[in-house]
């Protein structure tokens, strides 16, 4: 049998080469961050984490039961409030802070009171930081005092002319807080920050006597 020649000037590819084959199996937790990217792995631990915060809440309400705390004005007596080109002031309050809870603690870190007439600020008070025991009851008593450069408008002067004819002012506070819970012995919560308005009607006094009235306790309003 004549054995077949090969010519070195002749193209020589060999034996054909069988397609690859694609083998498919399955990834695993590791493998899939491998293939997606730490993009992904870092949505997946997002959203693991809102998970355990969000099971962590529902225990919180379901073990301790929290119930809103509540803030009232329950005394104002403001004996001076007089505008010319500065706002002259004295406001003193008492402010109540109830926790009605029964498992849970308030750690109020930072206080602080701001007072405005309408939207135009004149004057703030830092207040000592304290702890609030379960069921119990705290009074604060911020007082302003002194002058402050106001710009007041047309509609602005108009609106504090007709509360100073009628011996009455609509006066803003805020508080604005940094509070931890903490709850049962141990667990303390991380910082918040409420935001907590008390919109009053305050009479003006004059040697503890008003010719308008007297202040009407008010309810502030509480939101985190």
């Amino acid at each position: 049998m004549e054995e077949k020649q090969f010519h070195l000037d002749e193209a020589y590819y060999g034996p054909s080469i069988p397609p690859p084959t694609r083998s498919y199996r399955y990834h695993g937790s590791n493998d899939w961050c491998d293939d997606c990217g730490s993009c992904c792995c870092l949505i997946s631990f997002l959203l693991q984490l809102i998970g355990l915060a969000v099971v962590t809440v529902a225990l919180v309400f379901l073990i301790f039961h929290p119930s809103k705390v509540k803030i009232h004005v329950t005394d104002a007596s403001l004996t001076l409030f007089n505008f010319t080109t500065t706002l002259n002031y004295n406001l003193a309050l008492n402010i109540t802070i109830r926790n009605p809870n029964k498992m849970i603690g308030i750690y109020y870190d930072s206080i602080e009171a701001s007072a405005f007439f309408g939207d135009r600020w004149f004057g703030s008070v830092s207040l000592t930081p304290f702890y609030q025991g379960h069921k119990n009851t705290t009074i604060l008593s911020p007082v302003f005092e002194g002058q402050e450069l106001v710009s007041l408008g047309a509609s602005d002067l108009s609106v504090f002319n007709s509360e100073k004819s009628a011996g009455v002012y609509d006066i803003n506070v805020k508080l604005n807080l940094r509070i931890r819970f903490k709850l049962g012995n141990k667990v303390k919560t991380w910082r918040m920050k409420p935001e907590i308005k008390c919109d009053l009607k305050v009479p003006l006094s004059s040697n503890g006597k008003s010719g308008a009235g007297t202040f009407e306790a008010t309810k502030c309003h509480t939101g985190f």
